[in-house]
């Protein structure tokens, strides 16, 4: 199968303009996603629909293709990417993968393991998961949890604790039962991201305000894979510098990513 990656970069945050640009230990973070996301991918590009992230792509040599600044999601801003970037290179594309670009740790094997969820044919999208290893995580809305069957499709995406454990102490729960919390990244079939991206908002999404219920209630399988290595995303100014004490230059150098102790 024939993989593209698209890092979705908006400089218009609300919580952290300019975020794409910020620098960490010598490099923009868009950079240090695209690297990353270059060890696990043939194609990578980066979607954006400002000139300032545009031009730092291709100063440091990556590949970019600019977007509307009318996309709701990132989702959508990989359908118009995706149709750009092929009807540009003249290529066909099997699957998608939304890389987020607020990751300047994602490690490689997290996209190789998206990469297996279509080896049998039978995901329209796939997303990872991480093993919850700290109680107070099950009962923080922030986090997602998700809920998978045995072949691991999932079932439900959900910002309160699922399954709920009947007559345990809340502590204790993490170590009763396994819990997984969601990674935000995806993989979609081209032709499904197609169609997701004309589904309106359904009721499970708008309770959650999780858009993955939307494909869910509308009969599409997502494949979960699990991975131990941890997404540390960059959504204000105060976790940039946390990941500056916590993390020397020479670590931010050549870490892929973080994994759980």
């Amino acid at each position: 199968m024939r993989f593209l990656g698209i890092i979705p970069a908006r400089y218009a945050s609300t919580r952290f303009p300019g975020k794409p640009l910020v620098d960490i230990a010598g490099k923009t973070m868009i950079q240090r996603v695209y690297e990353r996301a270059a060890e696990a991918l043939e194609e990578v590009w980066v979607a954006t629909d400002d000139a300032r992230i545009e031009a730092a792509v291709k100063g440091f040599g990556g590949r970019v293709v600019m977007t509307s600044a009318e996309c709701p999601s990132g989702t959508d801003r990989c359908r118009e990417a995706a149709e750009k970037i092929a009807a540009a290179t003249d290529r066909s594309f099997d699957v998608v993968i939304n890389i987020q670009g607020d990751e300047p740790f994602l490690h490689p094997e997290m996209l190789s393991k998206l990469k297996s969820c279509f080896d049998d044919g039978t995901a329209d999208i796939a997303t990872l998961v991480n093993p919850v290893v700290q109680s107070d995580e099950i009962f923080n809305p922030s986090e997602a949890k998700v809920v998978f069957d045995k072949h691991r499709d999932a079932l439900y995406f959900s910002r309160s604790p699922v399954p709920y454990l009947m007559e345990v102490d809340q502590e204790d729960w993490h170590e009763r039962h396994p819990f997984y919390k969601h990674v935000g990244v995806y993989a979609y079939k081209i032709d499904v991201l197609r169609k997701i991206s004309e589904l309106p908002v359904s009721p499970l999404e708008a309770a959650e305000r999780l858009e993955q219920n939307r494909w869910l209630e509308n009969g599409y399988r997502i494949k979960v894979e699990i991975t131990d290595h941890e997404s540390v995303p960059v959504d204000t100014p105060e976790d940039l510098e946390r990941i500056k004490e916590f993390l020397d230059k020479r670590e931010l150098s050549t870490t892929g990513g973080t994994t759980k102790k």
